[in-house]
């Protein structure tokens, strides 16, 4: 009788837990889907895209599309995204960021704003396998350029880390972020994976993509070719 009532209590708490799981994993994909989005947008409209010498030096994309809803003009920004590297066979799985505080700089206003930064050296790529960093004081960056054929500034590989731009109402340009903080979010990418992975072997490649991911990493890889 015990043992009936204990297995009553264990079933009854599965389906607790379960839809809650179910939700939390339902917005996870969301984000993905949402980041694909959000670079094929940017991507179908080349004199207004990420150039080509950016493309073909990106270590690192991160994309935190739909930042909270006028939260920027009160100096609280919130966002969540998603990052992804390049590795020897492609381009990593995912892992989950939040970016937080500071004063964003939105040079185009509006709501429903997109972020995407690209981390275009290994220095860069380091940067993201911290806990936390803030960008500007721990990670130099600078905002992007734009158009197909548009050109960074001639020391953006010796000075800058990342290279950031905004998206809203449509309209694409580089941002500056400096005094935003950028921290992992491991109940996020743990949860995805089904178990604790560390930032460092995800974005090492040393985990397989989930199929879930797949359809984000390879919009990446798509206009992220390897460099020539």
């Amino acid at each position: 009788m015990k043992e009936m009532k204990r297995l009553a209590v264990i079933i009854c708490a599965l389906t607790l837990v379960a839809p809650g799981f179910a939700q939390d994993k339902t917005k996870i994909d969301a984000r993905l889907d949402a980041a694909r989005d959000v670079l094929n947008q940017i991507m179908a409209t080349p004199d207004k895209q990420i150039p080509d010498s950016i493309l073909r030096q990106a270590t690192c994309v991160a994309v935190v599309p739909g930042v909270l809803k006028g939260a920027f003009i009160f100096g609280a920004e919130y966002g969540q995204g998603v990052v992804t590297c390049r590795t020897g066979h492609g381009w990593s799985g995912p892992v989950f960021i939040r970016m937080e505080g500071g004063s964003w700089g939105f040079q185009i206003g509006g709501q429903g704003t997109d972020l995407v930064l690209v981390a275009v050296n290994d220095k860069g790529f380091q940067d993201l396998l911290h806990s936390k960093f803030k960008i500007g004081a721990d990670a130099s960056a600078a905002a992007g350029p734009v158009g197909r054929n548009a050109q960074a500034s001639t020391n953006w590989k010796l000075q800058s880390e990342l290279l950031t731009w905004s998206r809203s109402k449509g309209l694409f340009a580089g941002v500056d972020l400096s005094g935003v903080g950028v921290s992992q979010n491991h109940a996020d990418t743990d949860l995805f994976y089904g178990a604790p992975e560390t930032f460092e072997t995800v974005l090492h490649g040393s985990v397989p993509v989930p199929p879930d991911a797949r359809p984000f990493v390879r919009t990446v890889a798509k206009y992220f070719h390897e460099a020539q």
